[in-house]
């Protein structure tokens, strides 16, 4: 076993590391394309090796630094990409993390990777390499959404997909088709009307909103990966997406939509336009993402899962965070701070 960091100048190693995580079905933010979309981070990436030179365990990870007397905080998104029966790998992920811990006087490392609540094989494999996991927190403690809702794709064609939705759904898909409704992929001189659809959607749903030139990031980082969907009525944008494919999954990232002709349902042949790249493409998921408030019918944001379950997919509630820590006492002090001022604000 040998373990290294990824050299980012070195072009074929790149492919190496990127060819390992997407055959590995490892998310777009292991991707080291990722890195050209977090702005205000540093990264590194951890590789090891088995005894023939090939990569068999990786964990890109992103360090954030903070001005003094904060020390470094670094997160391994939907890291690391390994499997969880190599044990001496992800020791190998340990050591380097511990390296990194040194180089950039971090008090902690988070990660959560693609790992179901459910998958306690999984669970116990990083408990039991060192790792602390509290179980069953709320979704606003985590970085990243908790609960996700999934379609899975594997050996489904077009029309068997279809006609597996809800009925009210499939109606509503091709009520928007008989209505004119279009949906097309637009490029970066498209983002002024997603970012007024954010903007819309922020004030009348309470939701957080990325910038602009975020988006333009995703875009250019991504590339092919990442498209900008579009629907149309009379000639105004009424709903629009980021969407991204990699390892296997095509994800439903960002959404916002107008208050103006919901009647004409833009939204369902959005996520069928979607979908249907995800099958064109070979996908073995489409993920339509975070559905926090899934458990909760009182809540004003349940229609987003009510929304989401017309295309008959499964919930998928994922463990959670696991840490790494430094700088124990250190680590008590610095939570508490990002109670305070919240996650976002900070990362």
């Amino acid at each position: 076993m040998k373990m290294e960091f990824l050299d980012f100048t070195n072009l074929t190693a790149v492919q190496e590391y990127e060819a390992f995580v997407e055959s590995r079905g490892g998310s777009f933010m292991q991707s080291v394309r990722w890195c050209g979309v977090k702005r205000g981070w540093r990264h590194e990436a951890v590789i090891s090796r088995d005894g023939q030179g090939k990569i068999r365990a990786s964990c890109l990870v992103l360090i954030k630094k903070f001005l003094p007397p904060f020390k470094s905080f670094l997160y391994a998104p939907r890291g690391p990409v390994w499997d969880y029966q190599d044990h001496d790998a992800f020791s190998d992920l340990l050591l380097g993390l511990e390296e990194l811990s040194q180089k950039y006087h971090a008090y902690s490392c988070k990660m959560d990777p693609l790992v179901e609540e459910t998958d306690s094989e999984k669970i116990y494999a990083l408990r039991a390499a060192g790792l602390s996991f509290v179980p069953w927190q709320p979704d606003d403690l985590n970085i990243q959404c908790r609960n996700n809702y999934i379609l899975e794709l594997q050996g489904r064609s077009e029309e068997e997909l279809l006609q597996s939705f809800k009925s009210k759904c499939r109606y509503n898909i091709r009520l928007a088709q008989r209505k004119g409704v279009t949906c097309g992929i637009g490029g970066k001189e498209r983002l002024g009307d997603f970012q007024r659809l954010m903007e819309e959607t922020r004030t009348r749903d309470g939701f957080e909103m990325r910038s602009q030139e975020y988006f333009s990031r995703m875009m250019d980082a991504l590339g092919k990966n990442c498209r900008l969907y579009l629907c149309e009525y009379q000639g105004q944008p009424l709903s629009g997406a980021i969407c991204v494919q990699y390892g296997g999954r095509t994800c439903y990232v960002y959404g916002a939509s107008s208050s103006a002709h919901r009647e004409v349902m833009p939204n369902y042949l959005m996520q069928w336009e979607m979908i249907r790249w995800a099958v064109e493409s070979g996908c073995e998921i489409y993920d339509f993402q975070g559905v926090p408030y899934w458990d909760d019918p009182s809540h004003p944001n349940y229609g987003v899962y009510r929304f989401k379950t017309g295309f008959n997919g499964r919930l998928a509630v994922y463990a959670g965070e696991f840490r790494l820590v430094f700088a124990r006492r250190y680590k008590a002090a610095f939570d508490r701070a990002l109670k305070c001022v919240g996650y976002q604000k900070l990362l």
